[in-house]
């Protein structure tokens, strides 16, 4: 049973967490740390960065936090960088990243249906692109994208939908191009809703949606998408790549 469960942890090795200041993130950086990773955590947020870091360094967890925005590439490059600098290697990205936003398309500005794909799609790309060029073979990148990307929002979403959308594309096209040449795996993650932070405002309306349209008909937790966020950033999914992994409680196939 060991040589299983040996498969699903990260010993030894160092993973990034973009957009880890808040929602999933905060999560998934306790994730990676908790099967044995030291995290880099990176954000906007300086101060949500580090009381983060205090928190996983009370867990026995080795995590350094640096402010960073994924829309800058060389900031991206700069992330690969530090994290190479302080731990000695680059082994995982969850390209976890960011924003959300709900309003009409008939009303969208151009501004902010191009702030989303700009965090959301771009955003993915460059720290993808940075984060392989200092990876070593056996690496994984998982893309945080979303069961909006392969399916229709009940919200008005379309920015988000489109980024998502796009969030698979890259991923397959990557993982054609690195996963032989470079040995470097590249997956997706496809969360359903889950109460955080982030939905938090919503939650009434999300609740109710989710509960009607879903098969489990309940909102996720945070743990749920973590282990299957560790299945795909481990050697527990070493014969994956280019997919795209839902995790919604059956709401995608209602």
């Amino acid at each position: 049973m060991s040589q299983y469960l040996e498969r699903f942890r990260a010993d030894g090795k160092v993973a990034v967490v973009t957009g880890a200041s808040s929602g999933l993130g905060l999560g998934f950086a306790r994730a990676m740390g908790s099967i044995g990773a030291s995290v880099v955590v990176a954000a906007r947020r300086r101060q949500r960065l580090d009381d983060l870091c205090c928190v996983l360094e009370a867990d026995g967890i080795t995590a350094h936090p640096v402010v960073m925005d994924v829309t800058d590439p060389e900031q991206c490059k700069e992330l690969a960088r530090a994290t190479v600098d302080q731990f000695g290697s680059l082994d995982i990205l969850v390209n976890n990243a960011g924003v959300g936003g709900s309003i009409p398309s008939h009303k969208e500005p151009p501004e902010h249906f191009r702030a989303v794909v700009d965090v959301n799609l771009m955003g993915t790309y460059w720290m993808a692109q940075a984060a392989a060029a200092a990876m070593r073979p056996g690496s994984a990148i998982v893309n945080i994208a979303s069961l909006h990307g392969l399916t229709a929002s009940r919200f008005p979403q379309a920015a988000y939908s489109a980024s998502k959308a796009g969030v698979l594309g890259l991923t397959r096209d990557l993982a054609s191009q690195w996963s032989m040449r470079r040995e470097i795996r590249v997956n997706a993650l496809c969360p359903g809703y889950v109460e955080t932070e982030m939905t938090s405002e919503a939650i009434g309306p999300l609740r109710a949606m989710v509960e009607q349209n879903s098969i489990l008909g309940r909102l996720g937790r945070q743990e749920e998408i973590d282990s299957a966020l560790i299945f795909l950033a481990t050697d527990a999914s070493s014969y994956m790549t280019g997919a795209a992994l839902m995790v919604d409680g059956g709401y995608s196939v209602v």
